[in-house]
Formats: structure tokens, sequence, C-alpha cells
């Protein structure tokens, strides 16, 4: 789990930084989702599951699943403690975009862009820094 998304610049090769999740191939537009991540970045797992189940969106709800899925994996895979654990990185790569076609005037067709994500979520334990 590195990469220019983390921020771990300087890990140590071969160590683990955290847990993570995905959902690939999710049929809404990474814009759409993007909007609901920026609610839960940095937060604890707690304060982060309380903002997405009042939040008024259809990508909470997704969201809201892969982040409890995270935190299976976390204390599964990691044997982590789930209220030691903070969102550490979250983002919504462009998936594949379906394209179809609808009819118009004139024997015209206008283009349809289904659009969708893959979601990711990266939980870790809270940084002493």
């Amino acid at each position: 789990m590195t990469g220019p998304k983390l921020n771990e610049a300087n890990r140590v090769a071969g160590s683990k930084s955290g847990s993570r999740a995905v959902n690939k191939y999710h049929r809404s537009s990474a814009s759409k989702v993007r909007v609901v991540l920026n609610l839960i970045r940095g937060l604890d797992v707690r304060s982060a599951d309380e903002i997405l189940q009042f939040t008024d969106r259809e990508a909470a709800r997704v969201v809201r699943k892969v982040l409890a899925s995270a935190v299976a994996n976390a204390i599964t895979n990691d044997n982590l403690d789930a209220d030691e654990l903070f969102v550490k990185a979250c983002f919504a790569d462009e998936g594949p975009t379906l394209k179809r076609f609808r009819p118009r005037a004139k024997g015209r067709a206008g283009k349809i862009n289904k659009r969708t994500c893959h979601i990711t979520i990266g939980l870790g334990p809270a940084e002493d820094a």
C-alpha cells in the first residue's frame, strides 16, 4: 500500500502500513464519490462511520460498506484494534466508462457516458507524530 496518494515517501520497503478495502467498478462517477470521501479523510473510524450514516448521498452508503470492509480486514488480517484505526487514505479513481447512445432528432445519436469508479479506503493506527 504505497504510492503518491498515501504520502509515504520514507516508508521502509517490505513493511506493511495498514489495511485497505477496494470496491471496483462502482456505477457512479468518481467526482460524486470524492465529495463523500473528503468528509471522512483523516478521521477515526467511529467518527467516519457516524458521518457516513447521516450523509444524504447515495455514495455515502457504498463508502460506508467499504469502510466496514476495511475495518474487518484490519481486525482479521492484521490483528489491529478497531478503536485505534484512522482513515489514512481514501480516494476514488475513474473506472471504465460504458458508452451508450440515445436517438435524437433527424437520425442523429446522442452519446451517454455511464461512468464507473474504483473506491479505495486505507486504514492504519494513529501515528505519534
